[in-house]
């Protein structure tokens, strides 16, 4: 039965590439040398696990191609993860319409400038013509430049039909039209899209299927993984689907559930034994990141630190990831909540300058939110050792400025976000590194500390942040940088519109 889906798929696949007149047959040139092809087949699932469909694709061995002769210019933009937080909230706040294109085969739209040949795919090699090879017309899988030539073919259909792009966000794209506003948020092949009304939508997705061969998914539901759930009070974000089939996966979804993602009284060094189960560690750390990344920012802390163990785990390591495991199990159906807040952007910076590492370096934290609920947010360990909780302060406060800065000027391009822009207002628990941000100068002997007083004071001076302090048990991004007991974890959770999915 499988093999026979397979076929299928693998047939689809090729007349999408005849009619899409990908290449033609032709005699290989003197002193060419074609790239070769493949077959991949896999399985696309629904966020419940279940079978959607079987896709197969023919990929091209871009890495036979040589530069500068086979390609040039690789690079393309992809939308951040926290773009796509920002228009669901804005989303939110508006009451704007959300739905979702899927592009098919989004990379057979790019055209080539450059002359390669490839080898007659697999199953399809033309009887009496087998010594020809394919001259490619048009971009395929696989190949370097093929992002980039859709990405540019992409953009430039939508600057000539009147759409602008965000200079922060080189993804996302907008059109006013009166007080009819649309947005396009393109992530390389599936793209949302929110307008003020049902008829702006259409138009757009009647643009896009003229010149594209498009699947309309209607309202957005899933994104990158991310469920969207739409209701009287706003939208969510979630990722419980995800988080039950890892906790499958990796053997936990019937652990003893945990009240705190970390245990403030352990201390985590590098293990300098035999490593244990470092594959497995390493698979089950990256799976966490993802959901770090997208949903779950209070889980950011813990993660951040055990990523840095990941070359060498050892029992205590193990222990504390099992203990991230149960507090998943016991908070699966959390989702980020952006409900119909003013518009209002607003940030907090915290440091641990005490925290027990190999290298005594301190781990810096910042939250931002929009409409009740984060959008954006990190822990990391410092780059510069500093010396002070000022310095620890100092530096992480650097960080948040930086990003607010950036989240600034992206909402700034947003057409119904309320204009002119104030400065982004961020907390901070130390009134120390507030003192010292306040004076212009910086009396103190180390470059490294007065090149970060000098980005949070040009910040301040041009009106793009301001700070003021706010104590430490009111302040958000406490734990992400430190453990915490069970009640400040719950707290924190809520007013980063951590929610339960009802």
């Amino acid at each position: 039965m499988d093999a026979d889906l397979w076929q299928e798929a693998i047939n689809d696949e090729m007349d999408s590439l005849e009619s899409n007149k990908t290449w033609h047959l032709v005699d290989l040139p003197p002193g060419c040398k074609p790239i070769g092809c493949k077959w991949i087949l896999k399985k696309k699932l629904k966020p419940d696990g279940t079978v959607e469909k079987y896709k197969a694709r023919l990929v091209a061995k871009g890495f036979r191609q040589r530069e500068n002769i086979d390609f040039f210019d690789t690079f393309s933009p992809v939308t951040r993860i926290t773009s796509i937080r920002v228009l669901i909230s804005i989303a939110a706040i508006y009451n704007l319409i959300v739905h979702q294109m899927d592009v098919k085969t989004a990379f057979l739209n790019g055209d080539l400038e450059e002359e390669i040949y490839m080898e007659q795919p697999e199953g399809f090699v033309i009887h009496g013509q087998e010594t020809k090879v394919c001259k490619l017309d048009k971009s395929l899988y696989g190949l370097k430049q093929a992002p980039k030539q859709w990405h540019e073919k992409f953009d430039n259909l939508m600057i000539l039909n009147g759409f602008r792009l965000n200079e922060s966000g080189k993804c996302i794209y907008y059109k006013c039209d009166g007080n009819i506003c649309t947005i396009i948020c393109l992530y390389v092949d599936d793209m949302l899209i929110f307008g003020s009304n049902l008829s702006a939508i259409n138009n757009v997705k009647s643009l896009l299927s003229n010149n594209f061969d498009m699947k309309d998914l209607g309202e957005a539901s899933v994104i990158l993984g991310i469920k969207i759930t739409r209701s009287e009070k706003g939208i969510s974000l979630d990722q419980s689907h995800y988080v039950e089939k890892i906790l499958k996966k990796y053997g936990y979804f019937n652990c003893k559930p945990a009240c705190t993602p970390y245990d403030p009284s352990v201390k985590l060094f590098k293990n300098i034994g035999d490593s244990v189960r470092q594959t497995e560690y390493a698979s089950i750390i990256g799976s966490l990141r993802y959901a770090t990344d997208c949903t779950r920012p209070d889980i950011a802390y813990v993660v951040g630190l055990l990523c840095r163990f990941t070359s060498r785990p050892s029992n205590e390591h193990w222990h504390a990831i099992e203990r991230v495991m149960r507090y998943l199990k016991r908070t699966m159906n959390l989702g980020l909540h952006y409900q119909r807040f003013p518009a209002v952007l607003e940030g907090y910076s915290d440091a641990d300058w005490n925290t027990l590492s190999d290298d005594s370096k301190a781990t810096s934290g910042f939250i931002f939110s929009i409409a009740g609920g984060a959008v954006s947010w990190k822990s990391k360990k410092q780059t510069i050792l500093a010396q002070s909780t000022m310095e620890s302060e100092m530096i992480a406060l650097a960080t948040a400025s930086e990003e607010a800065s950036w989240l600034r000027c992206l909402l700034s391009e947003i057409p119904l976000w309320e204009k002119p822009m104030p400065a982004v207002l961020i907390h901070c628990d130390s009134t120390a590194a507030i003192a010292k941000i306040e004076n212009r100068f910086y009396n103190g002997k180390r470059r490294q500390i007065r090149r970060k007083h000098s980005t949070v004071r040009e910040l301040i001076t041009t009106g793009a942040v301001r700070v003021d302090h706010v104590r430490t048990n009111d302040n958000l991004a406490d734990p992400l940088t430190k453990g915490l007991a069970r009640e400040k974890v719950q707290n924190t959770s809520v007013k980063m519109g951590l929610m339960p999915m009802k």
